[in-house]
C-alpha cells in the first residue's frame, strides 16, 4: 500500500517541502509523519500546498544564493592532511567525509555539512585526490584533498 503525503520539509530522494508525494505505509506513519516532515494529503493539508511551495521557491533562491557563495569560496582550495604510515607505506586510519568537512569548514570560516562531501569510501592512500562537492540547489564543487606521509623524526638522522 501508498499513503499520499504533502511534505512539509525538503526530504532527500522523496521530494521538496509542499510536494504530493506517494511512500510506503511504514515510511509515512513511522518516519516522515512522526518526524514533522509530512501530513497525510487531506483536503485541509492540500490547501496549504500552495503556501508550502512559495515558501520553498523563496527557500530555494536563498539556498542557490549562498550554495554559489560558499562555491566560490572553495574554488581553488587545497587541503592537507598529513597522517601516519607504517615503513611500506600504508596508512594507519583514513580520511573520512567528516574530517575533509571540518577541515574545509575551518579554512572558509563556513559550517560545512559531511553528507555535501561526495565520498564513496574513506581514502586510505596518500595521494591527491579531486574530491566532488553537492551544495544544495544542485551547485557542484570540488576541492582538492593531498594525503601526505608523516615525516618519522629517525628517516633524518645519520648512523
Amino acid at each position: 500500500m501508498a499513503t499520499k503525503l504533502l511534505l512539509l520539509e525538503d526530504v532527500e530522494v522523496v521530494g521538496r517541502k509542499g510536494d504530493v508525494v506517494q511512500v510506503k505505509d511504514g515510511y509515512a506513519y513511522n518516519f516522515l509523519i512522526p518526524q514533522g516532515y509530512g501530513m497525510v494529503a487531506t483536503e485541509a493539508a492540500l490547501r496549504r500546498q500552495a503556501k508550502l511551495q512559495e515558501e520553498r521557491k523563496r527557500q530555494a533562491a536563498q539556498d542557490l544564493k549562498d550554495a554559489e557563495a560558499v562555491a566560490a569560496k572553495i574554488a581553488g582550495q587545497t587541503l592537507t592532511f598529513t597522517v601516519k604510515v607504517d615503513s611500506e607505506g600504508h596508512m594507519y586510519g583514513s580520511v573520512t567525509q567528516l574530517e575533509i568537512a571540518t577541515a574545509l569548514g575551518a579554512l572558509i570560516a563556513v559550517e560545512i555539512e559531511k553528507k555535501i562531501i561526495v565520498l564513496k569510501h574513506p581514502i586510505k592512500a596518500t595521494g591527491v585526490y579531486e574530491v566532488p562537492l553537492k551544495l544544495k540547489e544542485g551547485v557542484a564543487s570540488q576541492v582538492i584533498v593531498k594525503v601526505v606521509a608523516e615525516e618519522h623524526p629517525a628517516a633524518h638522522e645519520t648512523v
